[in-house]
């Protein structure tokens, strides 16, 4: 198998990070024995903004022949108003999601040695576990609008979505996760006291596809509730399934309390091994145009994306030598990050290329 990747860079410090992974990609495909290809594309705010193109059907057809995507980081200047109302969010990363049918948004929340956590007297051992949020329904679908809009009448809906499919596809990839892991235990976050419709069709598949996983626990936590333990007691989660918003919304909390956005990876996943329609990878940050080309940029929630890209894509294609990279590029990261110990990730005195070069040498 020759791996096939679109690369998109993207804004500012994007491509400074998403540099460093592919170094990482090439010395861990030589010692891996795997070939790969990659395919550079334009599309971004900086793109937008001197073509007016975000992206289109044909471009999002033309990403059907890649295995996946690794996505740096998109978006301009802060209240830059050309970029108003989400246009890079909407036309970039929602179009892709939905497009491409992505419907599964994974987040690792996991502590690394070396990196600070804000939860006092917390280890590696507390915080380890992974969010599986549904990625293309909820309030994210676009339903709703605003009438009579600058008065003081002005009225504004938007319309949580769940349906049944949508919902048991994203439980039941949370269940066989759920399973992989030692301890076998999965949480649904939701708040079905409140949100008594879209709630319920939650929770009945839930209950109902958790008899096929007799061998995992499960259980269900209210949204608020969830927040409170992710910030008390961590180590309550292994696996948690939660639909789009509320998803958005702790695994930010998640990456607060595993050291910050700049260690956080994400993947957006179409995991059915049958689809032609690719994943994406990318860091949970920003594109920080305040310190593009300054070398600055700490890229390892970059580089962790490219080892989640390589042990997701090898899982989904049946690729054992993409998962056993992935893994290697992983425990590497987990080397080098003792060097981070009583430092900021974002202003750690080590450049982006020392970085790099240091997983590197770990693998």
């Amino acid at each position: 198998m020759i791996l096939k990747l679109a690369i998109i860079a993207g804004d500012g410090t994007g491509p400074e990070v998403v540099g460093e992974g592919l170094k990482v990609l090439a010395a861990v495909a030589q010692l891996s024995g795997f070939k790969f290809e990659t395919h550079p594309l334009p599309f971004g705010a900086e793109h937008y903004l001197a073509t007016g193109h975000t992206l289109d059907d044909e471009d999002v057809s033309g990403l059907r022949r890649f295995d996946a995507i690794y996505l740096g980081a998109v978006g301009g200047q802060p209240n830059d108003p050309r970029l108003a109302g989400g246009v890079i969010e909407t036309g970039i990363l929602l179009k892709l999601r939905f497009d491409l049918d992505q419907y599964i948004n994974l987040r690792p929340v996991k502590l690394y040695p070396g990196i600070e956590t804000p939860l006092a007297g917390r280890t590696p051992n507390d915080i380890d576990f992974v969010v599986v949020r549904e990625n293309t329904e909820d309030l994210y679908c676009g339903c709703g609008g605003t009438t009579r809009r600058g008065t003081p009448q002005e009225i504004s809906t938007q319309e949580m979505i769940a349906t049944r499919f949508g919902c048991e596809r994203a439980i039941r990839f949370a269940f066989e996760l759920a399973q992989t892991r030692a301890r076998k235990h999965l949480t649904l976050v939701h708040k079905t006291n409140v949100l008594t419709y879209a709630g319920d069709t939650w929770y009945r598949a839930f209950e109902q596809i958790a008899a096929e996983y007799p061998d995992v626990q499960h259980t269900y936590h209210h949204v608020d509730a969830c927040c409170m333990y992710m910030a008390t007691n961590p180590q309550v989660y292994d696996v948690i399934v939660v639909p789009n918003m509320f998803g958005d919304i702790i695994t930010d909390l998640g990456a607060a309390i595993a050291g910050g956005m700049g260690i956080a990876a994400s993947g957006n996943l179409n995991p059915d091994p049958g689809s032609n329609n690719p994943s994406m990878f990318e860091p949970v940050h920003g594109s920080s145009p305040d310190i593009a080309g300054q070398n600055k940029a700490n890229p390892l929630a970059a580089i962790d994306s490219l080892a989640m890209l390589l042990h997701e894509t090898g899982r989904i294609k049946g690729h054992t030598p993409l998962i056993e990279a992935g893994d290697r590029v992983n425990i590497a990261i987990q080397k080098v990050t003792p060097r981070f110990a009583h430092k900021r990730l974002d202003r750690s005195g080590y450049s982006t290329t020392d970085i790099g070069q240091m997983v590197i040498d770990a693998l």
